[in-house]
């Protein structure tokens, strides 16, 4: 069941090879935040419904790292980067690796903007190497996986 009121923004940018996404939630930045820091939370939500979680690290701070697993039918796909800055209710910048592509690694950048009344804008933005880099990175799944995973937040943070 999906309780979203918003929408989830994909874009390419045309210019740079990079993929932005934009969404509000109906959660003020802190605890918008803390979903995406706090691997308890993060478990809860990221990534498709189909797909199992299992984290084998999560350290959601300035200089930490990360490692998850997602299993579907069998089969495990396994992610991993470091925290490079992490800024409470504000900013997250990270490194985002699919270890079935090891050499395409993304730098991403979150900010967590206070819209007033409890809301959230959330932008997230993904740089890559290459164009052809972005373009797979979109044709891999990814956007099914962040549509649903942040319908999941949005559940979540309801909750």
């Amino acid at each position: 069941m999906t309780t979203s009121t918003h929408q989830t923004e994909i874009a390419a940018d045309p210019d740079v090879p990079l993929v932005r996404i934009s969404r509000d939630f109906d959660a003020p930045p802190v605890k918008v935040f803390r979903a995406h820091t706090d691997s308890e939370l993060v478990v809860q939500w990221l990534g498709p419904r189909s797909h199992e979680m299992r984290i084998d690290h999560y350290d959601g701070r300035t200089g930490g790292s990360y490692r998850y697993v997602h299993v579907s039918d069998g089969n495990e796909f396994g992610f991993h980067g470091c925290f490079h800055e992490v800024r409470p209710s504000e900013l997250i910048v990270q490194t985002f690796t699919f270890e079935g592509v090891p050499d395409g690694v993304a730098l991403e950048k979150m900010t967590f903007t206070d819209l007033g009344n409890g809301r959230t804008r959330l932008i997230a933005t993904s740089l890559v190497d290459s164009f052809g880099d972005r373009d797979a990175f979109i044709a891999s799944g990814m956007e099914e996986g962040v549509r649903e995973g942040y319908d999941r937040l949005d559940e979540l943070l309801a909750g």
